[in-house]
């Protein structure tokens, strides 16, 4: 029986993919394995920033080195966006881009059989459904993650998603109503719904986001639907009333932000300025006061200069938000950034990383203080380890029914 090993880099998309190529492995007979060497080794790559990138050909050694007779195969977003670069590795046996992730069992096999082809890649935008990857469900200990959307169809000056996922495309509203069905009669509470990007859902096949999360609040048994990622000015008006109003929606926003800087975010290409993003945030919290709000954060984007910085730095210190994930710019190839100048330096990015991360550190304080002494829904993740609604992670002794929904004070 042949060892598989299984190496992701990057998002939860990819930890999904690779649940769903373990799992094709696992019904031919494949024995999936982690700590120990493996015969075959499938490397799930990304390519959202230089560091992804770099990380995945490190794996692509490592993974050489662990056994030097091993068939090494790497797929993902830097497979679909340089497949040549990972081809031109000595190391790398078959890059099977995005395209042709779905058959990577069988190109696999046929390798193994003696077909010569090494590369598989193809044109991304021409996939218009969410081939093989529908409704896969990822779990996260007791919170299922089900994926329900691909691609995106905005086009970023700084991202390289598009061209690694393509466009937008949905899973139909029945099939993701029967998963989260499913889910709930197997005893879970919680649901996480997530897609590369969300706030997309439905664009493709005449619905929307909020017309999901309509019928899927009707699931009994489903106490609480948590969201990832979703674009400011994706939030319809009757999406953001329901998420507003309706408590089974856990009060837990992430919500990019990139730049505090207008001149900045019209040169990213993002079509809204920071005004809508500040009114979007204070009412939610004006609503629902202990929402979290997590934002995303590019410092060293071409042409940023200390003002920007400044701008940026003094909104996030008084916005509302609990967390901020905070990326150093890198240009990615086929991206309309990459082609500006004035670039900034890297000691400047690393400088403004440095900075934003330690104020990251004191929104994350803030937060939980405001959260002390209140009323909280928790899931109880593991025994004593509880995850509230409001995505603050706890440990409190007494909490052994792992999987409930309770109410705890903090």
């Amino acid at each position: 029986m042949k060892k598989v090993a299984f190496i992701t880099i990057g998002c939860r998309s990819n930890e999904f993919d690779t649940h769903f190529m373990a799992h094709n492995f696992r019904q031919r007979g494949y024995q999936v394995v982690q700590d120990e060497p493996a015969d075959i080794y499938i490397i799930n790559t990304c390519s959202v920033t230089s560091g992804a990138e770099r990380s995945s050909r490190q794996f692509v050694y490592s993974s050489k080195r662990r056994n030097p007779s091993a068939l090494i195969v790497v797929t993902g977003c830097y497979a679909q966006t340089n497949p040549q670069a990972l081809a031109h590795l000595k190391e790398v046996d078959l890059v099977v881009g995005n395209t042709h992730k779905k058959d990577i069992l069988t190109i696999v096999e046929e390798y193994l059989e003696g077909k010569e082809e090494r590369v598989y890649v193809d044109n991304i935008f021409k996939q218009r459904e969410v081939e093989n990857f529908d409704v896969v469900t990822h779990f996260e200990k007791v919170r299922p993650f089900v994926k329900v959307q691909e691609g995106c169809n905005r086009f970023c000056t700084f991202c390289i998603i598009p061209f690694a996922r393509g466009k937008s495309r949905s899973v139909p509203k029945e099939k993701v109503i029967q998963e989260v069905r499913l889910l709930a009669d197997r005893g879970f509470k919680e649901i996480v719904l997530t897609g590369t990007q969300l706030t997309q859902y439905g664009l493709d096949i005449g619905t929307s986001l909020y017309e999901l999360l309509k019928d899927l609040l009707e699931i009994k048994g489903i106490e609480l639907i948590r969201l990832s990622s979703v674009y400011p000015s994706e939030i319809t008006s009757n999406l953001l009333n329901l998420l507003l109003i309706e408590e089974k929606i856990a009060p837990h926003f992430h919500i990019p932000l990139q730049s505090g800087s207008d001149r900045i975010l019209k040169l990213m290409k993002r079509d809204y300025q920071v005004k809508d993003y500040v009114s979007l945030v204070e009412r939610i919290v004006k609503h629902r006061p202990l929402s979290a709000i997590g934002t995303d954060i590019i410092v060293g984007f071409p042409s940023e200069g200390e003002e920007d910085f400044q701008i940026t730095y003094k909104l996030l210190q008084e916005l509302p938000i609990y967390y901020m994930h905070v990326f150093p710019y890198s240009d990615r190839e086929k991206t309309k950034a990459s082609a500006m100048k004035e670039k900034v330096s890297e000691k400047v990015k690393r400088e403004r990383v440095d900075l934003l991360k330690a104020l990251d550190n004191v929104k994350r304080e803030e937060f939980i203080r405001k959260n002390v002494g209140k009323e909280l829904r928790a899931l109880v993740v593991a025994e004593n380890e509880l995850l509230t609604e409001n995505y603050i992670k706890l440990q409190k002794e007494g909490f052994n029914s792992v999987g409930e929904l309770v109410r705890i004070i903090v």
